[in-house]
């Protein structure tokens, strides 16, 4: 059973057959790209489904590595594929961890190759020692007889001991077998590689032409900023010029209006100025009767005066009356007192009497 022990988003590239020089996309957006783990087998694959469609089915092999061509980009190669698969990443950590697992996986399947060539080596050697008892048993068949007589002989050991060589023959040349087949699949592998290895160059001459294109590309980009910034500037300048002139427009309207009320009033002073003879002597009629009216004025000026005289003369004459009717007054209080005690003292004597 396979289970993942690793999930990762990132954009699939593979290698174009054709040239071994450009990326071909394998997925239109992010997808899911997982590490698998098959216990049965003790092996590990790299595997990204797109929908329906299986992108990147690849068992990792510890001749394989990971390389980081930039901050968010890595690719490997694939020898059984016979295909380079590249991963295009969110952001720089996501690649980071992405190439540290395949740093683990890579060193796992070494250690379960290793132990696999262990389990080889020790079969190899059961076989080798069992051919060599193989002839003492054929000699004891010799000298005892015939097999049959051997097992009626011997007994269950000796069956039990051919049996073990039987399938100790068998897995020695299993193991052949397995052996010319990996040595065919390691030569396989190893032309593969070579042609990897000419396509990682390539792939990296391809690297350095695209940083110098990127390089150039930034390059246009900043000029085509600036030229953006200068239009931009101009726009504004543009802008401002005919705000300006909008402004300017509203005031000569205000001007023109008020232009028009000056010429109103302009003309009301023409009509005002051809009545101004008559206002003249209306004018002068009227400065005489203000000088009639003056002189009666300084007239009323003269009786006020001889008026507010007399009013300063009765006012002192009241002030005179009030001060010698104050006197009166003081002089009949001080009488009253006096008739007042005369009446307590023919009280007083009325009540002796």
């Amino acid at each position: 059973m396979e289970q993942p022990i690793y999930t990762t988003r990132a954009h699939v590239f593979q290698i174009d057959p054709t040239t071994k020089k450009n990326w071909v996309p394998a997925s239109k957006q992010a997808v899911t790209v997982s590490y698998f783990y098959d216990s049965t087998r003790n092996s590990y694959r790299i595997i990204s489904v797109d929908g329906s469609k299986v992108i990147i089915n690849s068992t990792i092999t510890p001749n394989m590595t990971f390389t980081k061509t930039s901050q968010k980009f890595g690719q490997w190669a694939d020898s059984r594929a016979n295909t380079v698969f590249g991963l295009g990443f969110a952001s720089e950590q996501q690649l980071t961890k992405f190439a540290e697992k395949f740093q683990e996986v890579k060193e796992a399947a070494k250690l379960a190759r290793d132990k696999s060539q262990e389990k080889v080596e020790t079969l190899s050697n059961h076989s080798q020692e069992s051919g060599r008892e193989t002839p003492t048993t054929n000699q004891a068949s010799s000298i005892n007889g015939t097999d049959d007589e051997k097992i009626s002989h011997v007994g269950p050991e000796a069956a039990l001991l051919q049996t073990e060589n039987e399938r100790l023959k068998s897995a020695v040349e299993q193991s052949n077998t397995n052996a010319k087949k990996w040595e065919t699949e390691l030569q396989t592998l190893r032309e593969n590689n070579a042609r990897l290895v000419d396509a990682l160059q390539e792939s990296s001459a391809n690297v350095e032409s695209w940083k110098k294109q990127l390089s150039a590309c930034k390059e246009e980009s900043d000029t085509l900023r600036e030229k953006i910034a200068e239009l931009e500037a101009q726009c504004n300048e543009a802008n401002q010029e005919k705000q300006k002139n909008a402004q300017l427009t509203v005031r000569v309207k205000e001007l023109e209006a008020e232009l028009q009320d000056k010429e109103q009033e302009l003309e009301n002073l023409r009509k005002q100025a051809e009545i101004i003879p008559q206002l003249m002597a209306e004018c002068e009629s009227i400065t005489t009767k203000l000088q009639a009216a003056e002189t009666k004025n300084k007239e009323l000026e003269g009786r006020i005066e001889g008026l507010q005289l007399d009013i300063d003369d009765s006012r002192q004459k009241q002030g005179n009356m009030k001060g010698e009717l104050k006197k009166f007054m003081d002089i009949l209080d001080g009488k009253i007192d006096e008739l007042h005690e005369f009446r307590q003292g023919l009280s007083k004597l009325g009540v002796d009497n």
